[in-house]
């Protein structure tokens, strides 16, 4: 029993489930640059992504122990005690080594986008996200550099498909990430002097801010499905992207007719669920195409 809690207690750290997206969207780049990868640099190449993303959770509940008491999040490990804050630093540290060694055996760029984005996770975790905007835009950014970064692991051109899905990553992302600050705001304002967007909007507006962003998303997938192969034309990526932008709607209409503190946590959910599911489309629909 006490092993099965560490054990949880350590995935609930490092959010295995997030690292395991940025690693099926490392893949998804690979697939749409249509290249040919050995097995030994595919699963390599698996490794940064997975292990700075657990250093990067890990280095945050570290410095964030406080907010997160505040937020009474005591499904944090550090908050309900079931490991300690040395523990979460040195698996941070560890986490961040592994990656950026794995990294150096891919090639220049992999070192470079690993190492920068290691060192980004630590100074956000320690003092960017109390910087208006910036702290926002580095999480949206950890979201698209997996694509970026799986695009230069086997090329040294950015492929134009890669750009627009980044782009809608991005948008995505930083509307999920403002969303999740207002959930947190009392917690970030008062444990933490947190001067985020929220405090200068507001919550309303930053609700509507976030909202138009990821309509803005949803407008970039459909440009996709119109104009950009593989995906143009092709029924394989419409059919589940639009019910990825249908879900990604409705998630934006739960913050304005839903206030409760439960609602934040599941609508972030949803929107983490469907974040993965358009990262599968992606995959499939490039190895895949059906006209309509």
């Amino acid at each position: 029993m006490g092993s099965y809690r560490r054990v949880r207690a350590f995935i609930k750290l490092t959010r295995l489930e997030h690292s395991l997206i940025l690693a099926a969207a490392v893949v998804a780049a690979e697939i749409i640059l249509g290249l040919h990868i050995g097995p030994y640099l595919f699963v390599l190449a698996l490794i940064p992504p997975i292990f700075v993303g657990m250093g990067s959770f890990a280095i945050n509940d570290y410095f964030d122990v406080n907010v997160d008491r505040r937020n009474g999040r005591y499904d944090r490990p550090l908050v309900n005690r079931s490991m300690s804050r040395g523990e979460a630093y040195a698996i941070a540290m560890l986490s961040f080594l592994v990656g950026i060694v794995a990294s150096a055996l891919i090639n220049t760029y992999a070192f470079a986008i690993t190492a920068v984005f290691a060192a980004l996770a630590y100074l956000y975790s320690y003092r960017l996200k109390e910087v208006f905007l910036l702290g926002n835009m580095y999480i949206a950014l950890t979201m698209v550099i997996p694509f970026i970064y799986g695009n230069f692991v086997i090329s040294s051109a950015l492929n134009p498909n890669i750009i627009l899905i980044s782009i809608t990553v991005f948008l995505s992302g930083l509307a999920r990430e403002i969303h999740g600050m207002v959930r947190d705001v009392k917690g970030d304002t008062h444990g933490r002097n947190v001067r985020g967007v929220v405090y200068y909007m507001g919550k309303r507006r930053s609700n509507i801010f976030a909202s138009i962003l990821y309509v803005l998303a949803v407008a970039v997938s459909l440009y996709m499905f119109i104009f950009m192969r593989p995906f143009a034309g092709n029924a394989v990526y419409l059919i589940p992207i639009l019910a990825v932008d249908i879900v990604i709607i409705y998630n934006v209409s739960i913050y304005f007719r839903k206030r409760a503190q439960r609602y934040y946590s599941l609508s972030r959910n949803i929107s983490l669920a469907v974040m993965g599911i358009a990262v599968l489309v992606y995959i499939v629909s490039s190895l895949i195409y059906v006209s309509l």
